[in-house]
């Protein structure tokens, strides 16, 4: 991969997590925010691209991967991740930028939008949601009642279920259903990032993992997006059945003046299924919406 060379570090947030960034090239601020359980490499087309033009920062929400351990265990909300964000921005001497949030990263920026709308220039959104987008996924009804049965079996036997989680993350059968439920495009992503993912996935904190899979649930930002007056660009993949469209469709009828991309087969990790296409219609967003 030929990309411009990263800086890393790692600042302390408001209870001592250590949160883990990686800054690459030199322009404009475009901070790219990825969702529950997965990790940078879900951005690394977009990385690649637009650190050659802006300076692309990428970070590690807590609880995952090199932003952990946990300074206080119970700090596991959205507002929490919020502050990290607000930390890194001012951590980085960065007054405003333009965001960009895939799946769970969407009400992450939703929130931050709320609460510090000056640090925002533009919104990109990829097959993201504002409220539970759990009920019907997969076009079943069956998610959420699996998630409060492995939520009440983890409490009674955590390792136990720490390691049925790890078994049954990381395995090649786990990552075609993934794809084949509308997670990835198998004809079109690298396997080798369905591969990274799932291991990434296999490695976190299964408490961790439980806590936000709730929190994802509980969110509703439909009250933000009519306040938002912003640059914002809505991707919504055709073949996404883990955030269907309806819910990029009500982002861009609710947000006054928002510009909607339908990606035809597109997953719900369009980002890798077809990078080019999406790399040039942020480019073109970003363009229009520059200082």
């Amino acid at each position: 991969m030929n990309m411009v060379e990263k800086e890393s570090g790692i600042f302390e947030s408001f209870d001592k997590t250590p949160i883990y960034y990686e800054v690459r090239g030199q322009g404009e601020p475009l901070v790219l925010i990825y969702g529950i359980a997965c990790l940078m490499n879900h951005w690394h087309h977009q990385m690649e691209y637009f650190s050659k033009h802006y300076k692309v920062i990428t970070f590690d929400i807590r609880g995952h991967h090199k932003s952990q351990p946990l300074g206080n265990p119970q700090n596991l909300k959205i507002s929490d991740i919020v502050q990290d964000m607000m930390g890194l921005m001012e951590h980085l001497n960065i007054s405003k930028a333009h965001f960009g949030g895939h799946s769970f990263g969407a009400p992450l920026l939703l929130e931050l939008f709320r609460q510090k709308p000056e640090l925002v220039a533009s919104m990109t959104f990829i097959n993201g949601f504002s409220k539970n987008p759990i009920k019907g996924m997969f076009g079943l009804d069956v998610v959420e009642p699996f998630y409060y049965f492995v939520k009440e079996q983890y409490e009674k036997a955590p390792d136990l279920w720490t390691t049925l989680w790890r078994m049954t993350v990381d395995n090649p059968l786990s990552m075609l259903l993934a794809g084949a439920a509308g997670g990835f495009n198998l004809k079109l992503t690298h396997f080798k990032d369905i591969e990274v993912y799932a291991r990434g996935v296999a490695r976190m904190d299964l408490r961790t993992f439980i806590v936000l899979f709730e929190e994802l649930m509980k969110f509703d930002g439909e009250d933000i997006l009519p306040l938002v007056k912003i640059p914002t660009l809505i991707i919504s993949g055709e073949k996404d059945n883990v955030t269907p469209q309806k819910f990029q469709y009500e982002f861009h009828q609710k947000i006054s003046g928002s510009e909607f991309v339908l990606v035809p087969y597109g997953s719900h990790c369009t980002q890798l299924d077809f990078p080019d296409y999406i790399n040039m219609k942020i480019e073109a967003f970003l363009k229009k919406n520059s200082a």
